[in-house]
């Protein structure tokens, strides 16, 4: 198992370092095909190269034609089977703490709890690798109060970094609460207008299974001024007009500050995104 995943790590990290020469011939495949159905004229820089591209471009389709990047190496197989999560905490947790990560694991469906013991991460990733684990999560705190999430993709990668505030747990909410139902929840991303917001969507959007057009659970990522609001809420329709929501919990806001082309136990990993200290005094600048 280790040698595997270091084979296909080895893979991904030279499909990553040739990306832009894979792009730019898979655009020049895409100019000679388009040529070729369209009875056009061959464009004068791809003459040269013509007889080699037409070998590999009959054994492309439509589907392999396209260019792929490295972020869709990541998420390749996501289409294919749901999303599994390993949730755990930062070691000798509060109870508060203990009771988020409670609560975290009723949002995500197919998630499983772990206590982390004196478990090392590396034992931790190693684990979930073993038992076909796609996402680990780990909650982190401040002096009792839930200050950190990392959520590291398996087995290659991204793993996010989120800074966690305004934490308010279920029983914290006032009011007579509904049942979290296990139902696949609709998701509701809001504000994401970069490609950095739209790389965070796609981090947090495949740790949920695609959900049934009946179900009734709502989660919204709302980001304004780079904070993302999270809400959890029930949705019932008394008329074809009316929308009541009631809102379950948890809900809190996170603010990613770094992004990794690796899992957490490389430390040698890239930094594909870090918000730096100095961003704070730059010029106002959504980033998300």
């Amino acid at each position: 198992m280790l040698k595997k995943n270091i084979r296909l790590r080895r893979e991904y990290l030279n499909k990553r370092e040739h990306q832009k020469e894979y792009v730019e011939k898979s655009l020049k495949k895409v100019k000679l095909n388009e040529s070729y159905d369209l009875g056009k004229k061959l464009p004068t820089e791809l003459y040269k190269e013509e007889s080699s591209l037409r070998k590999e471009l009959a054994l492309d389709d439509k589907n392999t034609l396209i260019p792929r990047s490295m972020v869709d190496d990541e998420y390749n197989m996501e289409f294919y089977k749901e999303p599994s999560i390993l949730m755990t905490t930062s070691r000798s947790p509060s109870s508060r703490l203990t009771q988020f990560s409670k609560e975290m694991s009723l949002i995500f469906p197919n998630s499983a709890r772990i206590n982390r013991g004196a478990l090392h991460i590396n034992d931790l990733i190693q684990m979930a690798q073993k038992q076909g684990v796609t996402d680990m999560i780990l909650l982190h705190e401040h002096r009792g109060e839930p200050d950190g999430i990392i959520i590291s993709h398996l087995p290659y990668g991204p793993t996010i970094h989120l800074g966690l505030f305004n934490t308010v747990l279920r029983h914290d909410l006032k009011g007579k609460l509904d049942t979290v139902s296990l139902a696949y929840p609709h998701l509701i991303f809001q504000g994401f207008t970069t490609p950095l917001g739209e790389r965070v969507t796609k981090i947090l959007k495949h740790l949920f299974p695609i959900p049934k057009a009946e179900s009734k659970r709502v989660i919204v990522f709302a980001n304004q001024n780079d904070i993302i609001s999270f809400r959890h809420y029930n949705y019932e329709k008394p008329d074809h007009k009316t929308v009541d929501l009631n809102e379950i919990g948890p809900r809190f806001e996170i603010r990613p500050f770094q992004i990794l082309l690796g899992t957490l136990n490389m430390p040698e990993a890239t930094k594909e995104w870090v918000y730096r200290p100095y961003l704070n005094t730059a010029s106002k600048k959504n980033y998300l």
